[in-house]
């Protein structure tokens, strides 16, 4: 799955199949120095990945630590970071090429006000990545809503917590250095559909992630087991889109 030649900061399977359909999304819409854009770029993995094929890339994000992570582990003059909102960078009148939106929308309580900064931000033939969770996926269903709601007994919070260090999960992501990264928003293929024709968006591809990789117990082993995440990602395209962890997507302007 990795391309020869190609650095990959992600070591999950699952997450370089989402940034492989980033990358082959931009090549087959976006010529070579394209401006692409990465909202909510975290420490700036998709920046640098995107960079390495020439793309002139901003990532922006509001938390100065990821930025300053972002920063610290940037070599490519094609690539720069920005603590900035979008809302803020869009008043500047850049358009792009493309924006990238991965992991984004899931974490805020108005996603549409995104979108319409987006909107703005991009050309009228651009192009937009968007990737979330399966807000009715197996990880979202079976892990990420009852950790939400175990949170508010310190009792059980407690014990899960040191269940995950035994078990050698940190808590910590590659993506981000964010403070908070809860998910406020669950969204079904339906949800996002709508989310985008509601903000003047027509989705012309989905495509699915994995199926039970991060779902405890399969997740003790496909966290050491890299061939079980692979043969996961491929079991996820066979099944129905309600069975896939996550939506990657790709998003136009309507004409």
């Amino acid at each position: 799955m990795n391309k020869p030649g190609i650095t990959y900061e992600y070591e999950r399977i699952a997450d370089i199949k989402r940034l492989n359909f980033i990358t082959e999304s931009l090549q087959q819409e976006i010529p070579a120095q394209g401006k692409v854009l990465d909202v909510g770029c975290g420490n700036g993995v998709i920046s640098r990945h995107l960079g390495q094929f020439g793309y002139q890339v901003l990532g922006i994000d509001i938390s100065q630590k990821t930025i300053d992570v972002a920063r610290s582990k940037n070599t490519l003059s094609n690539v720069r970071f920005e603590a900035i909102s979008a809302e803020a960078l869009t008043a500047q009148g850049e358009q792009y090429d493309a924006v990238i939106c991965s992991e984004v929308l899931e974490h805020l309580h108005q996603p549409e006000v995104l979108l319409r900064t987006i909107y703005a931000s991009l050309k009228d033939n651009g192009l937009l990545v968007v990737t979330v969770p399966n807000g009715m996926g197996p990880r979202e269903v079976c892990v990420t809503k009852p950790m939400l709601r175990a949170r508010n007994n310190p009792a059980i919070w407690k014990f899960i917590h040191r269940v995950k260090g035994a078990l050698g999960f940190r808590g910590t992501t590659v993506q981000s250095q964010a403070d908070n990264l809860d998910h406020v928003q669950f969204f079904t293929r339906k949800d996002l559909q709508q989310l985008a024709s509601s903000n003047d968006f027509n989705i012309i591809r989905f495509a699915k992630t994995n199926f039970v990789e991060d779902v405890f117990p399969f997740s003790v082993l496909t966290k050491k087991l890299r061939f079980l995440q692979s043969l996961d990602c491929k079991v996820a395209e066979v099944l129905p889109y309600s069975f896939t962890g996550g939506f990657n997507t790709l998003w136009k302007k309507n004409s």
